[in-house]
């Protein structure tokens, strides 16, 4: 194990998209959201889940979430993204660090994060093996600008704060 030098933190930041398509539901966080469309994507597009992997990879300077899971290769097709957030938190661990606390915005119109927000951080929370307020979950629309605001589809940032172990 890698013991970092000071300081003790780092910080990431981790953003994805992806555009609506046929479907009646969406991933987001790890948890099954009904809605009248689906995204397109390669794995199953928690766009909440590859946010959050960008924002911890990109803390450790180890790329992002194309590199280690490449839309080419066909292992990754319809994957669950829990997996990935997985993978990321092992490479964490092994360089000896872990997440001191994550905030994530999810960007769209519809659906409606909040009633289902709790159930996310939950969902993460286990999957980073953090307490329940280390991650936030939350979300705003674009007052109708943009692809987001034409619910062409959706968007997450994603901030880390990565502690010594």
């Amino acid at each position: 194990m890698n013991t970092p030098a000071f300081p003790p933190v780092r910080i990431g930041q981790g953003y994805d998209v992806h555009a609506f398509g046929e479907g009646d539901h969406i991933m987001l966080g790890g948890v099954r959201v009904p809605h009248s469309q689906g995204v397109l994507a390669h794995s199953d597009g928690d766009v909440i889940l590859h946010a959050l992997c960008d924002a911890m990879l990109g803390a450790l300077a180890l790329g992002d979430i194309g590199q280690h899971f490449p839309p080419s290769d066909m292992r990754w097709k319809d994957a669950d993204s829990s997996q990935f957030l997985q993978h990321c938190n092992s490479l964490l661990r092994d360089r000896g660090w872990q997440v001191g606390n994550a905030d994530i915005t999810v960007i769209c119109e519809r659906p409606k994060v909040g009633p289902h927000a709790l159930a996310m951080r939950e969902r993460i929370a286990g999957l980073l093996g953090n307490a329940l307020d280390a991650i936030s979950v939350k979300a705003t629309t674009s007052e109708k600008l943009g692809f987001t605001g034409r619910s062409e589809g959706i968007a997450a940032q994603a901030v880390v704060l990565l502690v010594a172990l």
